[in-house]
């Protein structure tokens, strides 16, 4: 069943190897001479491998843990209630376990659904703000358990503090992509899209062609991913090998989406991955995913172009390419367009 290498006898090492750690600790700090050395350290990963494992974030190891408890806190309510919560057509609320299959991967033919449950959370807007009152695509609210006390506090807490470490790390990947520090901020600008998904996986069924995750590639900026001690996690290397990157505390592991890709113009790799829990205890992850807001265009940067060299990617509304994304990949999407998102809970 298992296409990932996990019972390779030098899997970890191959692993470490090919994903670096980098400490962005430095940088955050304040030390104006670590921004070209990070950077260049950040190309380098893009260009190799497309995942690395970010140290020195200064999120504390107790928020981390905290959410976890959180997560597995929601994910052991009844069925009934979390469906009272299902997700709507924009992606915010809970996913049941087997409504989604991995579609828009090109990577896999995905001919059964992922074996997940999750939940997604996003910027928690208020019932009169004026993207809910008007309905507004992708600037909804969220949906919160009625009877799960300090649960939206610290998904909220958690959700806060992701968004504020991806902003921080946007001067890096633009002086990685070749473009000044502050390039990214029109385009992450008033509110970014950032969605939190709290994934549940049960052990992988044994059954042909089946995964807690489908291999896929993100659609996202970036992502930021953190960990549960069970393993799963399977990374294909551009080399065609997969590899099971093994936990590293203190670490986030990050990696970029196809919208980086897209606008590096392929110099950046969006690398495949899946997920297949093997044994009998279930798995947890914390998915971050960064990315700009989705009412402005994404395009190919001209550092990322040669002379004479044509882009590979038209502009687009990333608003546009978000729903093509979801429609191609969950099962409630069919037939949504941009209908007005419901207001259910406080």
């Amino acid at each position: 069943m298992n296409l990932f290498s996990a019972n390779a006898p030098n899997d970890m090492d191959r692993a470490l190897e090919a994903i670096p750690v980098i400490d962005f600790g430095p940088y955050f700090e304040g030390d104006g001479t670590a921004l070209g050395p990070l950077a260049a350290a950040v190309r380098t990963a893009c260009e190799e491998t497309g995942f690395f494992y970010l140290s020195g974030h200064g999120v504390p190891d107790d928020l981390v843990e905290e959410t976890f408890e959180a997560a597995r806190r929601f994910h052991a309510l009844p069925l009934e209630q979390k469906l009272e919560l299902k997700i709507d057509q924009y992606n915010v609320g809970y996913l049941p376990m087997n409504a989604s299959t991995q579609r828009h991967s090109t990577v896999h033919k995905a001919t059964r659904p992922n074996e997940n449950e999750s939940f997604f959370v996003i910027h928690d807007r208020p019932l009169d703000h004026p993207d809910v009152l008007s309905g507004k695509p992708l600037r909804g609210r969220n949906y919160w358990p009625r009877d799960l006390p300090g649960f939206r506090e610290q998904a909220m807490a958690y959700f806060d503090t992701m968004n504020a470490l991806g902003q921080r790390m946007l001067p890096v990947f633009a002086v990685a992509l070749g473009m000044p520090p502050e390039h990214f901020v029109p385009l992450f600008d008033e509110i970014n899209h950032a969605t939190l998904r709290m994934l549940h996986y049960p052990p992988t069924s044994a059954q042909e062609n089946a995964f807690g995750q489908g291999p896929h590639t993100d659609n996202s900026f970036l992502t930021i991913l953190a960990r549960s001690e069970v393993p799963g996690l399977g990374v294909r290397l551009p080399s065609g090998e997969w590899v099971t990157p093994p936990l590293l505390p203190g670490t986030f592991l990050v990696n970029l989406g196809n919208i980086m890709r897209r606008m590096s113009n392929d110099r950046f790799l969006s690398t495949p991955h899946g997920v297949i829990v093997e044994g009998n205890v279930d798995r947890y992850s914390l998915a971050y995913f960064h990315s700009p807001n989705p009412y402005r265009t994404v395009e190919v940067l001209p550092s990322c172009l040669e002379p004479g060299e044509t882009s590979k990617y038209p502009p687009a509304l990333y608003a546009d390419l978000i729903m093509e994304f979801f429609r191609a990949n969950y099962a409630h999407q069919k037939g949504h367009g941009s209908a007005a998102m419901p207001n259910r809970y406080d």
